[in-house]
């Protein structure tokens, strides 16, 4: 333990943000650059470095938290690194963009702010690309097989990564322009700037993994074809299927989904536009959805310059504490959160469900009818005579995905079978019903965090390397019927 009395001599203290009305007018990450470092050695000092260390069960990876939070409170980085890289490929990623159910599982909590477990992850990750303790793990030997991985978001990285250093020949194939996936084109620059994909990509090209971008399996290379050419095949290909909105005026001009609307600000960082095709400047924005791609909506908005920007949710508003009888620790508890997003304006609604949209002459989204909805005999019901409208010229829906996509031709030129969920489906092993095709990710499990698709794809690593070895050393953190500890 690295201090015994570290939970009672220092409370919590996070990242600094920088301020909004600075954040707001560029792109660039929202925190204050190199303030974690001064304060990370005491903030690691608070684990109590548990008798049964709950965080290890609250995080889908295993990451071995008490060991490398001892490590930084000693300011060993390089020991730090090592400890973190065990049981996770891309710790810059979750360091960043994970919701830390960690944190909800940390002993700490049960009575105190937990220990800043997300933020002392990405002080030893970025303390170590600063000291060059990140280098290509290059295999010794070459297995002569090959391995294709379809989809370069992080459940395909991590099989990448995986496969290619227990010496199979992986390529990896990406429908997009650039490699990432939603790392790439779905979180905007402001959460995540993408230089630090950039280095990872490197770090497995000298590894050895190929990446082929631009080739849309199903569409541009036929299924049958790529499983030809392979020895085995990862199917990486998230579930992008978004839900859509049945409602009058749906077909109305300024009405995107989520994943039309951010990865247009992502490319204009990336340098392929001087302004998005779909922007927020000057427009009131709504944005239909609570959940974190709506914030992410919010945020770009508020850089492109809105008139206004209000964000919808079906559901009550949450909880700002966990309940202690229908949210006891160490589940991983729905509660009310304030992104730097909604730090930054606008304004948040609960309870109400669209009716319809309202158009001008021209076509043109002009405003936004909803009435309040409550819970009767557990359903959604209208409130009657809640009904109202508020402007809006610019619609994003942000309500969630309900599957893998099913237009390419990928699932039926593979014949697939799909779980009730419309989810890939899989057993034990990560295998799909075609010899030698396996999915990871979102695309067998459904749609989820960050942390359980690195997981995934590590685990289905191991699953491939089985198969085309006849053992394995890789680790498998988790099996496919795994699922986050919820009430």
């Amino acid at each position: 333990m690295a201090d015994p009395k570290g939970f009672l001599n220092h409370g919590r203290e996070v990242a600094k943000s920088r301020p909004v009305e600075e954040r707001v007018r560029d792109w660039n990450e929202v925190y204050v650059p190199g303030s974690l470092l001064p304060i990370i050695s005491k903030q690691a000092s608070r684990c109590m470095d548990c008798g049964i260390p709950f965080c290890h069960n609250g995080c889908p990876l295993g990451n071995l938290i008490p060991e490398w939070n001892d490590y930084a409170y000693r300011e060993d980085w390089a020991a730090a690194s090592e400890r973190l890289h065990a049981t996770n490929n891309f710790p810059e990623f979750t360091g960043r963009l994970c919701p830390a159910p960690c944190e909800s599982a940390c002993v700490l909590g049960i009575n105190q702010p937990p220990v800043t477990i997300k933020n002392v992850e990405v002080s030893i990750i970025d303390k170590a690309w600063e000291t060059g303790d990140v280098a290509p793990q290059i295999p010794e030997r070459l297995s002569g097989k090959t391995v294709a991985v379809v989809g370069s978001g992080p459940a395909g990285l991590a099989a990448a990564q995986q496969l290619t250093r227990a010496g199979h020949t992986v390529a990896v194939y990406e429908r997009a322009d650039r490699i990432g996936g939603l790392l790439r084109y779905g979180i905007p620059e402001f959460k995540m700037e993408k230089r630090h994909i950039n280095r990872r990509i490197e770090q497995m090209r000298a590894e050895g993994t190929r990446f082929r971008t631009g080739i849309e399996i199903g569409r541009d290379l036929k299924a049958t074809d790529l499983k030809k050419r392979y020895d085995a095949i990862v199917l990486a290909v998230g579930a992008t299927t978004a839900r859509d909105l049945s409602v009058p005026g749906r077909e109305l001009k300024g009405i995107y989904q989520a994943m039309e609307y951010l990865p247009l600000a992502n490319k204009v960082q990336e340098g392929d536009y001087v302004a998005p095709p779909i922007s927020a400047e000057g427009k009131h924005v709504v944005v239909i959805g609570g959940g974190d791609t709506g914030a992410d909506c919010v945020g770009t908005a508020h850089r492109q310059g809105a008139a206004s920007v209000t964000q919808l949710e079906i559901m009550p508003r949450p909880n700002d504490d966990r309940h202690p009888v229908s949210q006891p620790w160490p589940t991983f508890p729905m509660l009310y959160k304030v992104t730097s997003a909604h730090e930054e304006g606008g304004e948040r609604v609960y309870s109400v469900s669209t009716t319809h949209f309202e158009g001008d002459e021209d076509g043109n989204v002009q405003w936004l009818h909803l009435t309040e909805v409550e819970f009767i005999d557990g359903r959604l019901n209208p409130k009657p005579g809640t009904e109202r409208k508020i402007p809006a010229q610019l619609v994003t829906l942000a309500m969630g995905f309900t599957g893998t996509d099913r237009e390419n031709g990928l699932v039926e030129q593979f014949g697939l079978e799909l779980d009730e969920r419309g989810n890939i489906a899989r057993d034990d092993d990560y295998r799909t019903n075609v010899p030698g095709v396996f999915v990871a990710g979102d695309a067998g499990r459904g749609q989820s965090l960050i942390v359980w698709a690195i997981a995934e794809g590590r685990s289905a690593a191991r699953g491939v390397d089985r198969a085309l070895t006849g053992a394995s050393e890789l680790p498998a953190p988790i099996r496919p019927t795994d699922r986050a500890l919820m009430v």
